[in-house]
């Protein structure tokens, strides 16, 4: 795990990562594993080392992919809450395996007067997120559904690294906070015009 931290914490002052040494607690999850539910208090700040986290709302019926957290990168969401006082408006949940160092949150306000790196690590973070936001917007404003859902398929398979994806037509609707019936559909269309094939839970990218 130290070279995860080095690597991934380049710019942590040396006084730093000794502290987060000390105190971070390192972790090992699976895959599909609930690691903050929606309405939960937050307790620990999740800074992912390896693999993949999904953060995102959830409705009456069905989730809203927000954001995934990548290696180096952790969740505005739970240091908003914490900062806050207030329960996590989101839910996170691993993709895959994934190693985490957990922070815990009651460190945090001593550590942000005392390194300037780890206020420049989460202004960075509330940038990306606002990126990404950014994105969403465009997407929905100026992009029809086939082509938000080959987006959607393009990032998860950059950010698991394989252009085979093993996911249910019911776990995309809810990712894209819409319809079974009408991602299916999507998918059929995006496999007549070549970019996709289609398999049993499985949806293969065709480079162009």
């Amino acid at each position: 795990m130290d070279a995860l931290i080095t690597q991934y914490l380049p710019f942590a002052e040396k006084e730093f990562l000794e502290e987060i040494r000390q105190y971070g607690l390192f972790k090992t999850l699976p895959a599909h594993t609930v690691l903050l539910e929606e309405g939960s208090s937050v307790h620990v700040l999740p800074v992912v080392l390896r693999g993949l986290i999904k953060a995102s709302s959830t409705g009456e019926d069905r989730d809203l992919l927000l954001y995934y957290i990548r290696p180096g990168e952790s969740c505005v969401m739970s240091f908003s809450s914490y900062m806050n006082h207030s329960e996590s408006k989101i839910q996170a949940i691993t993709e895959t395996e994934t190693d985490l160092l957990l922070i815990p949150v009651e460190k945090l306000d001593g550590w942000l007067r005392k390194y300037p790196s780890l206020n420049r690590f989460l202004f960075n973070l509330y940038n990306l997120r606002y990126m990404d936001l950014l994105t969403t917007i465009d997407q929905l404003v100026f992009s029809n559904l086939e082509g938000r859902l080959y987006d959607y398929l393009l990032t998860k398979a950059e950010n698991q690294k394989n252009d085979t994806l093993h996911s249910t037509h019911h776990e995309i609707a809810n990712d894209m906070g819409t319809a079974r019936e009408v991602i299916s559909r999507t998918l059929k269309k995006l496999e007549t015009s070549g970019k996709i094939k289609l398999g049993r839970n499985e949806i293969k990218l065709l480079r162009m």
